[in-house]
Formats: structure tokens, C-alpha cells, sequence
């Protein structure tokens, strides 16, 4: 028999193992997914598209008229894209891939802010290059930039960005992109710059991006997506966009790869992206929620974890329970019926568990009630 590629085996399956879903006795604190429907608007509009028969080819970075929504809504975050050198993905997560693709060879270096999303290292080892994972400070989550000066090697050709954070919800201040710009600069880095949860900031300064900063824009790839603040998980829709060198590379990937996005999705994306009450109504209801869980989770008995600042991600320190992040896991889902995600499924995160707040308030109430009462009955 052929052998199958050797890179497969050196990637992981992430959280998979601990996102089965359970019986429905259990709390679940383990996806990341809005728990709202996406907005009728949107729905409507890909119904209107079906019936009008969009469903042919169509240009295969995504519409004029949907590469100039997405261009419209970076400028909201100060970012200055062309249209032509925005192309839309099947999904950010496939986006992050072409921006890879785009951008590496075979044994680049790739740094990563531990613990970071595990799909970043898979992704990388998919493409023979090397993830390089730096542990953020442990207080609060943010960039250490001693650490992430030390592990740069002649190999280092990126760093990959995640703010607000999947896992740790922490947000990066202004002043930290600044810094991590002048790093990339000074080692001439490319910036990979994954906003997903861009329109999801509870600090009292917003998401910041690269290419605000001198140097950053002709390095900062800008990837992003609807499924997080519009509650679109399942449309599989992204963006990727950068210079126009960069662009005319992920455009030729993204012909080879998947042509493009189902074509009656793009009105629907373009409505998605006109949207403000809707977006703001979900957003509001996370910083809620946000509010109360961190509090709960605060009064835990040997449980430490850092206020979050965005996403809808809290990670809790829980050494000082005498478990391993595993152990406790699987015992919060046998003792207490509570499904969380353990943090050594992602290098750097030992000692650590993921807690989603995608959920309603009953559950998060009761989900950290029970957990609450198992830690205290140990």
C-alpha cells in the first residue's frame, strides 16, 4: 500500500475528544458558538438568492460587491484594504490555512502565543511548517515579549496574532500590537492577524490592529469571519485580505482549493455585514454574561482566573486543586456534570481549563453552582 503523507501524524485532533456531547443532564461549557439563531436578515436574504437562482460560478475571490462590504467593514476597524485584494474563504479558519499557504516553507518558524487555538499548530505541521509556541504571562494573559525575543531564530518568518484570545479572552492593549509590530519589523516577520472575535471586546479598549502601527500594514495578513459576531458558525464564511502581492498569492490558492464560497451566501454575507442592532444585541448579551460567570468563577475554591477582556473564553488556572488539567476535566464531567475543555490539548496550557460563556445565563448559574459544590465536597 502508498504511505499517506508523513506530516499527518505530527497533527493533532485538538479539542475533539472532549466536544462529544454528552447526555443532556450535562453543562456544557465547551463550545465555541453563539447560542443565537443567525439573524432572520441573513437568512432571508441567501432564501432571495436561492430564488433568484444564484447558484452558478461566480468570481472566485467573492463579488465586487461582497469583497467591497468586507473592505467597508475593516475601515470600522481601521483598517485600509482594497477590495481587489480581499478574497472571501470558506470559513477564517480556512482563510488562517491560505494565509499559511501564502506565506511559508517547508521548516519556517511560526510563533504562537501559548496557549493558542490548537487548529493553528495543525495547520502548520500540515504544511511542514514548524509552530514555535511562547507562554504569555500567566497573570493576565498577555504577550511576553522577553519570551517571544528569545524564541526567534533565523527560521522565524511569522507570528501568528489571536486577540481577543481563543482560549484566554485576553485582549491586547495598543501599546502590545505596537510592540509586536516593531518585533516583526525588526526581524521582518509577516503578521498573521486572526479578528474573528473582533467585534466581541469587553475591555475598555478595543481590538487593535496591526496595520495601525509603522511597518505593520505591508506584513499584516487580516483574517477574519462572520461566524463568531454574527452567529453564523455553520455558513462557513471568512476573509482574508493584505497587500496586493499577498492577495494575488491567496487568490491562486484559493482556485485550487475551493473555487469559492456558495454563491447565493454572498448577498447574505453582505447583509450580514450591514447589520447593528442584531450584532450589538449579541454582543451586549455576552459582556452580560461575561460579568456574571467571572465572578462566579472568581469565588471557586482553588481556582485562579484573569477577568476576560473579550471573546466569550474564560481560562482558569487550577493547579492549586492538585489536578492535572486533564483529571479535572474528566472529573467535573463524571462528579459534577459540567463539560469543560482541559488546557494541555493545547502546548502550554497544562494546568489550565477552557470555559466557553456561549450559553445561556441558567446554564452558566448552574453549571458553576455544580462545579462550585463538587470542588468544596473534595
Amino acid at each position: 500500500m502508498p504511505e499517506l503523507n508523513d506530516n499527518i501524524n505530527k497533527v493533532g485532533t485538538g479539542f475533539a475528544a472532549f466536544l462529544s456531547p454528552p447526555g443532556p443532564e450535562v453543562i456544557r461549557f465547551t463550545v465555541g458558538q453563539p447560542d443565537f439563531a443567525t439573524p432572520t436578515k441573513v437568512v432571508d436574504s441567501a432564501k432571495a438568492a436561492l430564488d433568484r437562482g444564484e447558484t452558478a460560478y461566480t468570481r472566485t475571490q467573492g463579488s465586487p460587491e461582497l469583497c467591497d462590504a468586507v473592505s467597508t467593514h475593516l475601515a470600522k476597524h481601521s483598517i485600509e484594504i482594497d477590495s481587489n485584494n480581499i478574497v472571501v474563504a470558506p470559513g477564517c479558519k480556512q482563510a488562517v490555512l491560505y494565509a499559511m499557504m501564502a506565506t511559508l516553507n517547508p521548516d519556517d518558524e511560526v510563533l504562537l502565543l501559548a496557549p493558542a487555538w490548537p487548529s493553528y499548530d495543525g495547520m502548520l505541521k500540515l504544511i511542514g511548517a514548524v509552530p514555535i509556541h511562547v507562554p504569555v504571562k500567566r497573570d493576565d494573559y498577555h504577550p511576553d515579549f522577553a519570551a517571544l525575543e528569545a524564541a526567534i531564530t533565523s527560521k522565524t518568518k511569522a507570528i501568528m496574532l489571536n486577540s481577543p484570545n481563543n482560549p484566554t479572552g485576553a485582549v491586547y492593549r495598543p501599546e502590545e500590537i505596537e510592540r509586536l509590530v516593531a518585533l516583526a519589523v525588526k526581524h521582518d516577520l509577516w503578521i498573521i492577524d486572526d479578528m474573528i472575535y473582533a467585534t466581541l471586546v469587553w475591555a475598555d479598549y478595543g481590538y487593535t490592529s496591526p496595520t495601525q502601527f509603522a511597518g505593520g500594514k505591508e506584513r499584516t495578513i487580516t483574517v477574519g469571519g462572520w461566524s463568531k459576531g454574527w452567529a453564523m458558525t455553520g455558513w462557513r464564511l471568512g476573509w482574508i485580505g493584505g497587500s496586493e502581492a499577498v492577495a494575488n498569492a491567496v487568490k491562486k490558492v484559493n482556485a485550487s482549493a475551493a473555487t469559492h464560497v456558495a454563491t447565493f451566501l454572498m448577498p447574505a454575507a453582505i447583509t450580514a455585514l450591514s447589520l447593528e442592532a442584531e450584532t450589538q444585541m449579541m454582543a451586549d448579551s455576552f459582556k452580560e454574561r461575561c460579568e456574571v460567570i467571572y465572578q462566579l468563577l472568581d469565588d471557586l475554591p482553588g481556582i485562579t482566573v484573569p477577568k476576560p477582556e473579550g471573546a466569550f473564553y474564560a481560562l482558569c488556572d487550577i493547579t492549586a486543586t492538585g489536578m492535572t488539567d486533564i483529571e479535572f476535566a474528566n472529573r467535573a464531567l463524571e462528579e459534577a456534570q459540567v463539560q469543560l475543555i482541559p488546557g494541555s490539548l493545547m502546548e502550554g496550557g497544562e494546568g489550565f481549563v477552557r470555559i466557553s460563556y456561549a450559553t445561556s445565563m441558567e446554564n452558566i448559574r448552574e453549571g458553576v453552582r455544580r462545579l462550585s459544590e463538587w470542588l468544596s465536597n473534595l
